[in-house]
């Protein structure tokens, strides 16, 4: 008997130092990349040669943005027309290193240029206006080996989805880093599950009102040889099989291209099938109504009608209390104490308070409402914000303003 308490107790340490392990050992976390909205030109070659290497650099990234200006203007529809360098450089905010060899005196280079979407709009007088997801929970599955991962171990599937930028995508994507609990969350076997109750304490803990599952099995020919990529897209907490296509590199070298590559033509694929009308929501994921309170007795209503209707007011009131998930930007600290003060200036709001913070990308804020989540969202969208996603987690981004910037004066002649 004692023997057998001393296995039980050991068996149970195992497993909870192996649950610790898997929270907090390995080096599994990859942080996304900022979703940041631009305007993307890659894939520019460029050869410049100069006096030093640094002149060459910088001269062939002066070349880069005038050869990316070209191409996105007509891309717009705007016709090609060059502009001044001066003018290019309030445009342009940043500048992607694909490729480059550096020389004494000569640059040669693949680059790929990023151009600010509101000013970029207001020089081509466009008006962009793009439509957006609500709010998508995206679990990454890489197979690779007869091993099917997601954060359990760093994956090239999970970099490739952290590298990719979602500020031009039609989808509101949840990324998940990697870190803490997310290697227990969100696992292979999850998107095999199919409890709602489940999927909605996740999408509740993420910020998220549904699910993408984008899925590649990696093929390797031999060690060094060719990998195949077959990637799925899947959606919701049923796994549905959206589409489904195959890449190929030639050798183990290329897999991060070809995850990449992967990674756009998959988000084509969910903006197709948004645009489809096939990314609509299960039913079954909304959380379930509050109880609602018995009708009173009618005859305590009639001896107690006086004291029934000086109360009922307060106790409605409470009754309509909602905590409601607001998702917003935030690349400052001051940026915070805006939103938080601008949600606690609205009608009925009882509190505010940031409840995961993310400088530089998107923090989440619980809010505590008097009234139905869509009297929030009017409320938000009448002070100027755009407001995504529906029921009680929602995501607000202020309109931009596409005022023409205040170009400095340029005794360049532009072609």
């Amino acid at each position: 008997m004692r023997a057998s308490l001393i296995l039980t107790g050991l068996v149970s340490t195992a497993l909870a130092a192996a649950a610790w392990a898997q929270i907090e050992g390995g080096d599994r976390g990859v942080a996304p990349m900022a979703g940041t909205s631009s305007y993307e030109v890659s894939g520019i070659t460029v050869d410049v040669a100069a006096r030093t290497a640094d002149e060459a650099r910088y001269g062939g990234w002066r070349a880069a943005q005038r050869k990316a200006w070209t191409q996105l203007s007509r891309r717009m529809g705007a016709g090609g027309g060059a502009v001044s360098d001066g003018t290019l450089d309030q445009l342009v905010s940043g500048i992607v290193v694909e490729n480059e060899q550096i020389g004494p005196t000569r640059y040669i280079a693949r680059l790929g240029v990023l151009f600010d979407r509101a000013r970029t709009s207001a020089m081509l007088g466009i008006v962009d206006q793009a439509a957006h997801s609500s709010p998508m929970l995206v679990i990454p599955v890489q197979v690779s080996g007869g091993v099917a991962q997601v954060f359990e171990a760093r994956t090239d599937w999970q970099e490739a989805w952290a590298r990719f930028r979602t500020g031009n995508s039609a989808i509101d994507y949840v990324r998940a880093a990697g870190t803490g609990p997310d290697s227990l969350l969100l696992t292979a076997g999850q998107a095999q599950r199919r409890g709602r109750g489940w999927w909605r304490m996740l999408l509740d803990q993420y910020g998220a009102s549904d699910i993408l599952i984008p899925i590649v099995r990696l093929q390797r020919q031999w060690p060094g040889g060719p990998v195949i990529g077959v990637f799925e897209a899947r959606h919701g907490p049923d796994n549905e099989l959206l589409d489904s296509f195959s890449l190929r590199v030639a050798s183990a070298d290329g897999v991060a291209a070809l995850l990449d590559a992967g990674v756009r033509r998959m988000d084509a694929l969910y903006a197709r099938a948004l645009s489809l009308g096939a990314l609509s929501r299960d039913i079954a994921l909304t959380p379930p109504p509050q109880p609602v309170a018995p009708p009173p007795d009618e005859v305590g209503d009639l001896i107690d009608a006086t004291d029934t209707a000086d109360d009922a007011p307060t106790a409605a009131g409470a009754g309509q209390a909602v905590t409601v998930t607001v998702q917003y930007d935030s690349p400052s600290a001051a940026s915070v104490a805006n939103a938080e003060s601008t949600l606690r200036g609205v009608a009925g709001v009882r509190s505010a308070q940031t409840s995961s913070l993310a400088l530089g990308g998107v923090s989440l804020m619980r809010v505590v409402f008097d009234g139905d989540p869509e009297g929030l969202r009017t409320a938000l969208e009448s002070r100027g914000y755009t407001v995504n996603g529906s029921g009680t987690t929602l995501r607000i981004r202020r309109a931009p303003q596409l005022q023409l910037p205040d170009f400095p004066t340029d005794d360049r002649p532009s072609g």
